[in-house]
């Protein structure tokens, strides 16, 4: 699939729904087994392939990867499945004996290979952030609007209890109107260095042009790309705010029912081409909604820094303030909401509040991440077989992902504030618009 037959469904969106729903993704016809085809089977891809086939009502019949000894640690759990390393020819082969897809590549493949599988009318399970690009996170939508498949985003801690009892005392006006959140995280998905010289022989286990897919075509040096430092560079991931921040954000972004910012500033070094900054602040404007300020103030800090000097950041009793988390900021108090697995805390005249956390009825709190990082993955498997809804499909996942890739575009462009508008889906300043997209090449 070329990238004019992929946008051909990439046509600009006038009207966001503000609400994450699921109400569209049931299955139309009720199954008893679900037959899942697995893109991305190392790392993270292990981890959803170890939690989608949990599920006792699913049959893992299809495993694709690039890289041949993932490919076999994953056929020796599964010895059923047929193997490929190309997904293109997995979804052709397969097309009558899957019912679902799984997508966990780096984020440059989320897109082709989910619109390949959404076009054959298969729902997909794709990992964050959505898509690499703002374009490709609006045809993700449209697609899967159009077709009404279930569709869930790989956020689990989107179904975790103390991001689902964070966002019912947000919006129960614990405190009030909120005008400012700060999300911070020291990891660092960033390069700072130079581009890499030379090239070193493709190991055996690796198909390095099915590793590129539709990226540009650039020499193999080992240690750089596979199997995890992709998420530094510029081609194939989306640095630290596009990986952590899609967590940590998801629950305010939720909570608050925003739409996409109005403006965007990133304080960074100069673009290299090459990887993403070490160290990001990013600040968005966003309109304001029932929850919100008539504007609200989002500033994002990775890497070492993180303003965690801040008088609004300060917590009762000098306490540290965790290395993760977000704060949000509001008419009658703070709510602070580490990451993760543990209970946000109410901050009022620079004290901690007791809460009566049964009243939102979410029952006892839970500390175990084996079963809790299983929910959002059954929940789709659940949506699939036309039992439940799915908590972040595309129709939010896509509005979060474009929120991340915009912080991410503004990275190109140190310290100056881009204004975006979301019924155009263009920037005012024209020489960001090239960044909403790249080419895709034939492979």
């Amino acid at each position: 699939m070329n990238k004019r037959e992929f946008l051909k469904n990439a046509a600009t969106l006038s009207t966001i729904t503000l609400l994450p729903s699921g109400a569209m993704a049931f299955s139309k016809s009720k199954k008893k087994r679900l037959r899942t085809a697995h893109i991305g089977v190392g790392n993270m891809g292990g981890e959803d392939l170890k939690a989608i086939s949990s599920h006792a009502a699913v049959d893992v019949v299809a495993l694709c990867d690039v890289d041949s000894e993932l490919l076999a640690k994953a056929k020796a759990l599964h010895p059923d499945a047929k193997t490929y390393t190309d997904y293109r020819v997995m979804l052709k082969e397969m097309k009558k004996k899957i019912d679902a897809v799984v997508v966990s590549t780096p984020d440059h493949t989320h897109a082709p290979a989910s619109m390949m599988a959404m076009e054959m009318d298969k729902p997909v399970y794709c990992q964050k952030p959505l898509t690499h690009h703002v374009t490709e996170a609006r045809a993700m939508k449209k697609l899967a609007k159009e077709k009404n498949l279930v569709t869930q985003m790989g956020i689990q801690v989107h179904s975790f209890y103390d991001y689902k009892l964070a966002t019912l005392m947000i919006q129960s006006g614990i405190i009030g109107k909120v005008h400012t959140v700060r999300a911070w995280s020291p990891k660092n998905w960033g390069y700072d260095g130079p581009l890499p010289e030379g090239q070193d022989p493709v190991p055996a286990n690796l198909d390095w042009n099915l590793w590129l897919g539709t990226s540009s075509e650039r020499p193999y040096k080992k240690g750089v790309y596979h199997p995890g430092n992709w998420r530094k560079l510029v081609d194939y991931g989306c640095g630290t705010l596009g990986d952590m921040g899609v967590h940590i954000f998801d629950t305010p972004y939720n909570a608050l029912e925003l739409d996409v910012p109005r403006t965007i500033t990133t304080n960074c070094r100069k673009p290299n081409g090459f990887g993403y900054p070490e160290q990001n602040m990013v600040t968005y404007e966003f309109p304001g909604t029932k929850y919100t300020a008539d504007t609200l103030k989002w500033v994002w800090y990775d890497g070492e820094g993180a303003d965690k000097q801040r008088e609004d950041l300060m917590l009762p009793g000098g306490e540290k303030l965790h290395d993760q988390g977000a704060m949000f900021i509001g008419e009658k108090g703070r709510l602070y909401l580490p990451h993760f697995q543990m209970l946000p805390k109410v901050i009022v005249d620079g004290e901690y509040q007791e809460i009566d956390v049964e009243k939102f009825n979410l029952g006892e709190p839970v500390r175990d991440y084996e079963s809790e990082g299983k929910k959002h993955y059954h929940q789709f498997v659940d949506a699939c077989l036309g039992t439940a809804e799915t908590s972040a499909p595309f129709s939010y996942a896509s509005r979060l992902t474009e929120t991340i890739l915009l912080g991410v575009i503004a990275g190109r462009f140190p310290n100056k504030t881009l204004h975006w508008d979301a019924k155009s889906a263009r920037f005012a300043e024209d020489e960001a618009n090239q960044f909403l997209d790249s080419p895709y090449r034939e492979f």
